[in-house]
């Protein structure tokens, strides 16, 4: 049987028809256990159980050929390693003893099973499809003529200019160049909210366009696109089996045929040792393939990973195997890099200091117009500031920067006076700095602030301080892991002094700053040894070492380095910090909902074991048992999908 579409099983006519098949066989398997013969009322007695055998067989085959043919091709193969193979054997015992309504009743709730099992699994995976069903096929273009026509993504080459209108889906990544609008990235990221664009900015393949006109310049083939690199280590992932996959699977392997074994066993001692009658012991056995049939067993792991995944995804994280989740529960220690994983990698005034009569917003006003003809970050921070408090920046001329100390230029605001601004030093050089202007550099250095001091021809004006923003869930996402009892450390190629303030703030003890790649590196070694699990979080090539050395490496930001994505385990596309707690949370889910479903799948198994033995339990019982932990193995791990 063909599965429908997730979230349109109850909608498909041939699900219906099986549903009313197993009715339809189990009003007449009651019926036979009641000893009410409705073919004899029918046809007669004589024809009773001629009708009867057709009339199941009619419905064995309609409904589970499939499973009767794979198990006639393994059995031809010699391969007592399959399930349906178990089953036909099972579906023939039955029909030999003449017990028809069971024969029938294994098949239908075997089939309805496997139907089951592939819609939990189709549903499990329906976040990953949805990637799929987004990616755009075609590109509006603008042409060096300035015609506008529609193309193939194949056929589009970085540097050409995408046309995008409102309500359009974004087809490549690329770099917006003309316009500004709000961009839907819930896809890429699952951030719910729209974020602005403006030229300069990027945008990514998959996103939404919501309101304004965009120009944009493709930045990466469509193959290359963060959308395409989404969708391809996503369905990877779903072939990257875990390590409880891989173990029951196995045991799968080997467990069958062990079963055919004892069943074969269950039949010969009896009759042929000890003269007991056939029927009876061949019953048992049958009942006991039927019973021993790993269904539940074997998919416990997959639809757990696959609904883990899924989940992660919708929430903007990309888990690129099933092991990852594993992995991410069993976790004692992580490893965070600081710029752009603790904090947001972009500097950001905190302080403005005025000395002398020298006002607050004069200070920044004056420093904010020479920092206008830079492209430093630092300066682009204070020009920020200042348009940000609606300051006037003042008009200046003759500007000139000075290589790795400053800038200089004449204020024409301030009646053409000479300004200086740069770092202590260079200040220095060109004029007398005050003991109280040393003093709160020199504290601000302790708080792990950069220090930029402004001077004229009358000497110091002030001191503006800027610090790299700190991500406000910080703090949050690491008293959670500490909550979950995992030690965090700190690993950045920043200096001390500002490593230390932002894990004061955060609140890690461990900081090792100053690190290059291979010293990170051979931190995460000494972590492994004295943790055994360790995940490291991290986005610039810088990290990559460190990330794939690992046990899961968490690489953050759908625009950070490729390099790193490349290295990672896990990547989180939105930058969302608070999302580390929930894989580790997640994977713990996961692993003990893995465990959950194995032990009633094995409990089960044995318990109905014992009784066909002693004779307490029929194919009927046994086939509902099956089917019915199965169904709530499934319903199990579906409820990872909706993980908080």
């Amino acid at each position: 049987m063909e599965v429908p579409e997730t979230g349109s099983l109850w909608q498909d006519s041939k699900f219906r028809w099986m549903l009313a098949s197993v009715a339809l066989v189990g009003v007449f398997e009651f019926l036979s256990l009641a000893n009410i013969d409705v073919f004899a009322y029918l046809v007669g007695e004589r024809y009773s159980r001629p009708v009867a055998a057709v009339f199941f067989a009619a419905i064995i085959l309609a409904i589970g050929w499939r499973t009767l043919w794979s198990g006639l091709q393994a059995l031809s193969k010699v391969n007592f390693k399959s399930i349906n193979l178990l089953m036909t054997i099972a579906v023939v015992g039955a029909f030999y003893l003449g017990e028809y309504p069971e024969a029938a009743v294994v098949v239908v709730l075997f089939t309805l099973g496997e139907t089951l099992e592939k819609f939990g699994i189709a549903t499990s995976k329906s976040a990953l499809q949805a990637l799929v069903d987004r990616a755009p096929k075609t590109a509006s273009i603008k042409g060096a003529d300035g015609q506008i026509s529609d193309v193939p993504l194949a056929d589009i080459n970085t540097g050409d200019i995408l046309v995008l209108k409102p309500s359009d889906m974004i087809p490549m990544d690329a770099e917006v160049v003309v316009g500004s609008s709000s961009v839907d990235e819930s896809t890429i990221t699952g951030e719910p909210l729209p974020k602005d664009k403006h030229a300069g900015d990027l945008v990514f393949a998959g996103t939404l366009n919501l309101q304004g006109y965009l120009e944009a310049k493709v930045t990466k083939l469509a193959k290359d696109s963060t959308l395409a690199k989404i969708i391809e280590t996503t369905f990877a992932a779903t072939k990257t089996k875990a390590e409880t996959q891989k173990f029951i699977e196995t045991f799968a392997g080997y467990y069958t045929p062990s079963i055919i074994f004892i069943a074969v066993l269950l039949v010969a001692v009896p009759t042929i040792v000890f003269g007991q009658p056939f029927n009876p012991w061949f019953e048992k056995a049958i009942t006991i393939l039927v019973i021993a049939c790993p269904c539940a067993l074997v998919i416990s792991t997959p639809i757990s990973i696959y609904a883990a995944i899924g989940s992660a995804s919708a929430r903007g994280a990309l888990i690129k195997g099933g092991k990852y989740i594993e992995a991410i529960g069993q976790v004692k220690a992580i490893a965070m890099d600081k710029t752009r994983t603790l904090t947001y990698g972009k500097p950001k005034v905190t302080d403005v200091i005025p000395f002398g009569d020298t006002t607050r917003e004069h200070l920044l006003a004056c420093s904010a117009g020479i920092e206008t003809y830079s492209e430093h970050p630092l300066a682009q921070a204070i020009v920020d500031a200042a348009r940000e408090e609606k300051i006037e920046i003042h008009r200046v001329e003759n500007f000139q920067a000075v290589m790795g100390k400053g800038a200089q230029a004449d204020c024409v605001v301030c009646y053409d006076k000479h300004h200086c601004i740069g770092k202590l030093p260079f200040i220095s050089e060109e004029h007398a700095v005050q003991e109280e202007v040393v003093a709160t550099v020199a504290a601000l250095q302790l708080e792990g602030k950069t220090s930029i001091v402004v001077s004229s021809n009358g000497g110091v004006e002030g001191v503006i301080a800027l610090t790299d923003e700190l991500k406000p869930e910080g703090k949050q996402t690491v008293s959670d892991l500490w909550k979950l009892g995992i030690e965090t450390v700190m690993l950045t190629g920043d200096n001390k002094a500002p490593a230390d303030a932002v894990a004061a703030l955060v609140g890690i003890d461990v900081v090792r700053a100053e690190m290059l790649p291979q010293d990170k590196a051979e931190a995460i070694n000494d972590l492994l040894k004295e943790y055994g699990a360790v995940a490291m979080v991290g986005d610039g090539v810088n990290d990559a070492p460190a990330l794939a050395l690992s046990n899961v490496g968490i690489a953050m930001g759908a625009a950070g380095s490729d390099t790193a994505i490349e290295a990672a385990s896990i990547a989180i596309l939105n930058d969302r910090l608070e999302l580390i707690p929930y894989l580790v949370r997640l994977g713990r889910k996961t692993i003990s909902t893995i465990r959950i479903n194995t032990a009633a799948a094995v409990l089960t198994k044995l318990l109905f074991v014992v009784l066909a033995i002693l004779g307490l339990s029929g194919l009927a019982l046994a086939i509902f048992a099956d089917v019915g932990v199965t169904i709530l193995v499934i319903l199990n791990s579906l409820q990872l999908l909706k993980f908080k």
